[in-house]
């Protein structure tokens, strides 16, 4: 790919910045490489998007492994730029995009409150947009904006784009309602307290008791028929139905595996082609494969917010069900742009689903998540801050660790994060 020489030098410059990161031990240089270049040159993201078939996924929950799965499917047409390690701005994604500058495909996990700077950039061929709900309070973005700013960005766009959209969440409904070009898709939400009222009338919506049907009863404002939706494991289409293998654990992996598939048909990856490919997807970023500590296999899984919460205490607690032998630890730690500050939002995620079951907590912040747990009836018990030695001090055996951001990424920078 043929790049400006200004553009060149910018990156030149933000690699020896990322280099120089890793060397001091400072990250893995996901960021701050982008983050210079871009400084330096601010075209950088459209001078490399430039050319590419590019598709970007973004969700509050789900789109690391959403995007990781429909980058291994989009591979089985050709090289593909993947921003692998989640770093999902506009910086992170310069770094994943230089990194594989000559690849004619891109499959970008891209931050909800950045869909517009990237979309503008990348002029993306497909978009993804999953579910949308309330982030941890340091972040400072509500839901509802971000449904407006998705909305304007759909409303930006003035070329050939196919957007795949989550019928089941009013926020994205609301935004993509207007789009002339939607695959529906039935996301099967199962946080939904962000999305009660209707965004026009702002009238509490009716929700059936199943299905994720709901309907607005003042301007008739309704769930869109869902092109996809998975039935006992399948992935249902417009066209096709194939099994979905997925690797990864729990319900929601397979529902990232639907949109997945819808993605990649859109892109003329076959259903087929793509159900082969998410079924090699063992590890995301260190999430889901398992690690070995000492005599322990280590499970992790990330939750930073109440909606996330929800789905690995339905992961976990289904694994708790088929061996009851198998340790629970959950990590919770605090940094200010991490997670960890904001307590308050544990109280609104479902932790009575794990009654009577026995779990470590560890962490800064792991009192307080004790706390929640013995309100909701859960034997738990705080183990301290090390939330390594918290795991360590478990009988031999598997372990699940479910952890906040900052958490997460301390137990993974001294364990590994896998292939």
């Amino acid at each position: 790919m043929g790049l400006p020489i200004a553009t060149r030098l910018a990156l030149l410059a933000g690699r020896t910045a990322a280099s120089l990161s890793r060397k001091l031990g400072k990250g893995r240089g996901a960021q701050i490489g982008g983050k210079l270049a871009y400084r330096i040159r601010p075209r950088t993201l459209q001078d490399l998007g430039a050319g590419r078939l590019t598709v970007l996924v973004s969700a509050t929950n789900g789109k690391s492994t959403t995007a990781a799965l429909l980058a291994a499917a989009v591979r089985t047409l050709g090289p593909t730029a993947f921003n692998a390690t989640g770093a999902n701005m506009e910086e992170g994604i310069v770094v994943a995009l230089d990194e594989n500058r000559t690849a004619p495909y891109a499959v970008l996990e891209t931050d909800e409150a950045y869909l517009g700077v990237v979309v503008s950039a990348t002029r993306p061929q497909v978009i993804v947009l999953m579910n949308l709900s309330r982030d941890f309070l340091e972040r400072g973005v509500r839901a509802k904006k971000l449904a407006q700013h998705w909305r304007d960005t759909l409303r930006a766009i003035d070329w050939p784009c196919v957007v795949v959209a989550d019928a089941d969440d009013p926020l994205v409904a609301w935004s993509a309602r207007d789009y002339v070009n939607v695959v529906w898709v039935a996301g099967e939400d199962t946080f939904v307290s962000d999305a009660m009222v209707c965004r026009d009338c702002l009238t509490k919506l009716q929700r059936a008791d199943t299905g994720g049907d709901w309907r607005c009863p003042e301007c008739g404002f309704h769930r869109p028929s869902p092109e996809w939706s998975l039935r006992d494991g399948v992935a249902v289409g417009p066209e096709d139905t194939v099994s979905l293998p997925s690797a990864l654990p729990g319900h929601a992996a397979c529902v990232n595996a639907l949109f997945a598939v819808a993605a990649s048909t859109a892109v003329g990856v076959t259903a087929n082609d793509a159900a082969n490919a998410i079924a090699t997807v063992e590890n995301v970023d260190g999430r889901y494969a398992p690690h070995m500590v000492g005599d322990h296999t280590v499970r992790v899984l990330l939750a930073k917010n109440p909606a996330s919460w929800t789905e690995s205490i339905e992961t976990i607690r289904e694994a708790a069900a088929q061996d009851p032998h198998r340790s629970i630890v959950l990590g919770m730690a605090g940094r200010g742009d991490g997670g960890g500050q904001d307590t308050a939002m544990l109280w609104d995620a479902p932790f009575e689903r794990l009654a009577r079951l026995s779990v470590t907590t560890a962490g800064s912040r792991g009192d307080e998540l004790a706390l929640r747990l013995l309100a909701a009836d859960v034997d738990a018990r705080w183990a301290g801050d090390d939330v390594l030695g918290a795991i360590k001090a478990q009988p031999a055996g598997a372990v699940d660790l479910v952890a906040n951001w900052p958490a997460f990424n301390a137990v993974l920078d001294q364990i590994g994060r896998g292939a």
